[in-house]
């Protein structure tokens, strides 16, 4: 795992250009789709389009080019991971799309398959941490920004389920002080007052 994966502080993209960030939301709930929606605009994204569906998401999502496409992993048509395959399209075509996946439970596959190569600009959060705007927003800009976002529970589930042949045994201790510190909540400038290092080198 890279440093690129340690980081739940963002929005610096936007900072950078002064354009705000591009987002096209898949979700087939459709309250919560425009809650979410909501939030992001009231917040200064730019959301470019909606999607009720895989098929839907797929095709707005390369019509659209945002800089983000924040989905969930189950979606319609036949539900299952159509959701986080309709968004791996999506980057397999347009590298430079940020993937923010959303899930109910934590899911330690989905978890490797998004983040276990050090991807940039990926991002995996459970839906209750939507409700904590800072963190939310905080991930969908380090994920605009290149950058990789996880939910700190799903961290703190990582460190908690180390075994043999497990891609966290590979960390060094450094990188696992960083994981720990995710799995507190703490920001990039959080991570990097605790440890006295740079919030470039988390």
């Amino acid at each position: 795992m890279t440093g690129a994966c340690l980081s739940l502080e963002g929005r610096e993209s936007d900072q950078r250009t002064g354009m705000a960030t591009r987002v096209v939301i898949g979700e087939d709930d459709v309250l919560f789709r425009e809650g979410v929606a909501r939030l992001l605009l009231d917040a200064g994204v730019d959301v470019v389009a909606q999607a009720g569906d895989a098929e839907d998401l797929l095709r707005k999502g390369l019509a659209h080019r945002p800089d983000v496409v924040i989905t969930d992993i189950n979606m319609p048509p036949g539900r299952a991971e159509d959701g986080l395959n309709a968004a791996i399209q999506i980057r397999a075509q347009r590298p430079e799309t940020g993937l923010l996946i959303l899930s109910q439970y934590y899911d330690e596959d989905y978890t490797m398959q998004l983040i276990g190569d050090g991807a940039d600009g990926v991002g995996y959060l459970l839906k209750e941490r939507v409700g904590d705007i800072e963190t939310f927003l905080d991930a969908v800009g380090s994920v605009a920004a290149g950058r990789c976002a996880v939910d700190p529970e799903i961290v703190s589930r990582m460190l908690g389920r180390r075994r043999t042949a497990s891609p966290v045994d590979e960390l060094s201790p450094r990188e696992l002080e960083v994981l720990s510190a995710m799995a507190e909540g703490k920001s990039n400038r959080g991570v990097a007052e605790s440890l006295i290092v740079s919030q470039a080198a988390v």
